[in-house]
């Protein structure tokens, strides 16, 4: 049986054909199932494929659980032809069985089906092949490669769902990488390790990776960290912050380790599909090998999280701890533009160089909070927890209405981005006030405890700071606009009254004017300074709904 693509190198399977390749195997041989699971947006299923040895294809608490994504952008379909290849090299003999137990293989064939539908030879203007190929954008024009927290796709939703289920430890996502020109096939982003942490940091740092760089180094793909570029390699490149929008960051939400190969896009297409095979072979020789360590350090990073109560929620790369490379580059030089008659750059491949660079992988906190003991959310958010349970997180019912003390943000200052990001205007920079206050709260309000296994993902969507929230990707923009306002004209007589009953309003008030000229001058903004130190000023403009209780 071969897949179209090993007869002609240059081709890469369709939709269908992928499809249909899996469901032979599994007509064939009795360790691989494939079954639908979820709706996508192009009105297909989500299909999974599913090798275990045990046959039992539900998901086994003793297994190592190894979790493969193809077709994210299916422009760049490498992994789609690749799986195929390495699926079937498991199903027909050439891998032993027996080096299969205690392993679980989950792989979505294609999950962007609508951008796999969309096949065309143009959209990767700059990609060696193949011949013709999908879209990066899903059946709503959506990058399911930012959708994994906002979950806009039913294709989101779907593989929040089945990546709940099955819990594995480590993830793949299959992609070709855009940039600079070298000498490599394959690149690699591991997940940021300062935001992975824990047990599963270290042994992703100390033996993974080592490994799998000589794996592949050995195999005849030798790798290099994922090329984002300063400007040109010879500047530096730093390690790449996957925050949870992104499918790697997401799974580390869960505390998977993950991995996204970069096939490079100027390599003949059948190297793009031989290197990734290469590694998805190199990842399930590492897991054959060290199925206990893994096991081992999945359960410890369960136990630090669950005892954990600081959690980092913010990060920004640490320019002072430098460290280096040696990578195999082409020289970066410029010439005058046919086009524009300035100068442009390009990579001189009769110019090969092989030189340390600087690398940049460390990235700091610049945000801490203490976790609560549970998080209370009103219903009127069901669109917040319908999100939260596809993510397999535990959510209870307030059984009666009652006031309840907790801790409440109220918004300061933030900033939104001014075009339209995925669908939406992200909030970022976002300042907070913390204050500990009683608010009632009523029957069939939902309570979020945080000691669960989701508790990274309950934190990092429910803190409104945290870049990927659930503030962030506007799920309460209710509260950043003020329903209620005052007449000038008359609340003038009134704020007389508040400043005579009130004189520490009145003193802060009086120096404000004194400290801001601009503030002095403006009538308006002084009667609103007023206003909203009063029991007028409605109190949940700006006040974030989700209580926060610390026991």
């Amino acid at each position: 049986m071969h897949t179209l693509h090993e007869l002609d190198r240059n081709y890469s399977s369709d939709y269908f054909e992928t499809i249909a390749f899996y469901k032979s195997l599994a007509e064939k041989y009795d360790i691989i199932q494939v079954k639908e699971f979820g709706k996508t947006d192009s009105g297909y299923p989500l299909h999974q494929v599913i090798i275990d040895v045990d046959k039992s294809f539900e998901p086994n608490p003793d297994a190592v659980r190894y979790f493969v994504n193809n077709g994210i952008h299916p422009g760049e379909p490498c992994g789609i032809d690749a799986s195929q290849q390495w699926v079937r090299s498991l199903c027909d003999g050439t891998v032993s069985s027996t080096d299969l137990e205690g392993i679980q293989i989950i792989l979505i064939p294609v999950y962007n089906i609508g951008g796999a539908l969309n096949r065309g030879s143009y959209s990767r203007a700059n990609q060696d092949g193949p011949k013709q190929y999908g879209f990066r954008g899903n059946a709503k024009n959506l990058d399911l490669n930012r959708d994994f927290i906002k979950c806009d796709s039913k294709n989101a939703q779907s593989f929040n769902q089945l990546f709940s289920k099955w819990r594995p430890q480590i993830f793949v996502d299959t992609h070709t990488s855009n940039g600079a020109d070298y000498q490599y096939t394959m690149t690699l982003i591991p997940t940021q390790k300062d935001r992975l942490g824990g047990a599963q940091a270290e042994l992703m740092q100390k033996d993974m990776l080592p490994y799998l760089y000589e794996r592949m180094d050995q195999k005849g793909w030798e790798m290099t960290p994922y090329v984002y570029a300063r400007n040109t390699p010879d500047d530096g490149i730093y390690g790449f912050l996957d925050l949870a929008r992104y499918s790697s960051g997401y799974a580390a939400t869960h505390g998977a380790i993950s991995f996204m190969p970069e096939t490079h896009m100027l390599k003949p297409y059948k190297d793009r599909v031989a290197s990734t095979k290469a590694f998805l072979e190199s990842m399930l020789a590492y897991i054959q090998e060290e199925q206990q360590k893994i096991k081992n350090a999945y359960d410890l990073h369960l136990q630090e999280l669950l005892k954990k109560d600081q959690f980092d929620i913010n990060w920004t790369v640490d320019m002072e701890a430098q460290d280096s490379v040696l990578f195999k580059g082409y020289e970066a030089k410029y010439k005058p533009s046919v086009i524009t008659g300035q100068d442009r750059l390009y990579y001189d491949r009769n110019d090969p160089y092989e030189k340390s660079i600087p690398f940049w992988n460390t990235y700091k906190s610049t945000t801490s909070i203490k976790a609560p003991t549970a998080y209370i959310i009103p219903q009127a958010y069901d669109d917040v927890i319908k999100r939260l349970e596809l993510n397999g997180v535990q959510v209870d019912r307030v059984q009666k209405d009652a006031m309840v003390t907790g801790s409440v943000y109220r918004i300061g200052d933030f900033k939104t981005q001014e075009s339209a990001y995925e669908g939406h205007y992200l909030h970022y920079d976002i300042e907070l006030k913390e204050k500990e206050m009683q608010k009632k709260i009523y029957a069939g309000d939902y309570i979020v405890k945080t000691h669960q296994a989701a508790k990274r993902y309950i934190i990092e969507v429910l803190e409104p700071h945290a870049p990927d929230s659930f503030f962030a990707w506007n799920f309460f923009d209710g509260i950043l606009m003020q329903k209620e306002h005052f007449s000038s004209y008359v609340f003038e007589d009134l704020a007389v009254e508040i400043l005579k009953n009130h004189p520490e309003v009145k003193t802060a008030f009086e120096k404000k004017k004194i400290e801001d000229s601009e503030f002095a001058q403006n009538a308006r903004a002084q009667l609103n300074y007023i206003y909203e130190q009063s029991p007028h000023y409605e109190y949940t403009h700006m006040l974030y709904p989700v209580m926060r209780i610390f026991d």
